[in-house]
């Protein structure tokens, strides 16, 4: 067994989970061998962690590495602990691609659950077309990648970019949920009034999941907080200062997780 907090400074690698071809072995080969090998400089005999799906960690020796493939032996399975209910979902009006990127890359580090990109009035593009779709590869290297980083259990679920108003037919047809959403105009509540009505409504021990959804460089246009409230979702504000996008987005994930005690330690 190696200590726990040994973890914590590990090099980790994420592996779709059929690569575990026997109970001692998993096979390695691609993209991720050639990081692991070529790009980190892991060679026969080091050691490391390869996380897959479902929450396992295996901690390996690499046995075997030829030029484009390669073996590890497992030494020890950890379990890791799936991300605390409720779960965060963000819903983003899509900015300029660079903030975008950086924006997934956090969202999963600080344990958010699904990604909704969405077009919108003021949304950095107007339409759903192929050269958005095209983006989808690159956030789920991003995601892999982050994912890596911060040793969590899952992959972030990024979905596809869709406009506002299918966005909220999803949500509405969630149950256990609520939508929060900060705007920069005329707002009737703060977030910390939202949290504190939210946590003494009835039936909160039950929500399993909360939404946020945050507007683009402009934020929300009018007729947008109309369809918000259609919803059952009024305006909030984070205070008297104007936030950029990547600021309000981490600014809400940080009072939430604080707010309903997803912060606690192991």
């Amino acid at each position: 067994m190696i200590a726990i907090d040994s973890y914590e400074f590990m090099k980790r690698y994420w592996i779709p989970k059929e690569w575990i071809i026997e109970e001692e072995t998993i096979l390695l080969e691609g993209e991720i061998f050639h990081h692991i090998h070529r790009v980190c400089r892991n060679e026969e005999g080091s050691k490391f962690e390869l996380l897959a799906e479902g929450g396992q960690a295996y901690f390996v020796e690499l046995t075997q590495a030829k030029k484009k493939s390669g073996e590890a032996k497992i030494l020890e399975v950890r379990k890791i602990p799936p991300l605390p209910r409720p779960h965060i979902h963000l819903a983003l009006s899509i900015p300029r691609f660079q903030k975008m990127d950086w924006l997934i890359e956090k969202s999963v580090e600080m344990g958010v659950f699904s990604f909704y990109p969405f077009v919108s009035d003021y949304s950095f593009v107007k339409n759903i077309d192929g050269s958005l779709l095209k983006k989808e590869k690159r956030w789920q290297k991003i995601v892999q990648s982050a994912t890596q980083q911060s040793g969590r259990g899952d992959l972030m679920k990024v979905q596809p970019p869709q406009s506002l108003d299918q966005l909220l037919q999803t949500f509405n047809q969630q149950a256990h949920r609520v939508g929060l959403f900060p705007y920069e105009g005329e707002a009737p509540q703060s977030i910390n009034d939202a949290m504190q009505t939210l946590k003494q409504a009835e039936g909160f021990a039950d929500l399993q999941d909360v939404w946020i959804f945050v507007g683009s460089e402009g934020g929300f246009s009018v007729q947008e907080v109309q369809l918000f409230q259609e919803f059952g979702m009024q305006p909030l504000t984070l205070g008297q200062q104007v936030l950029r996008v990547d600021t309000a987005c981490l600014a809400m994930i940080s009072i939430i997780k604080y707010e309903l005690r997803l912060m606690e330690g192991k």
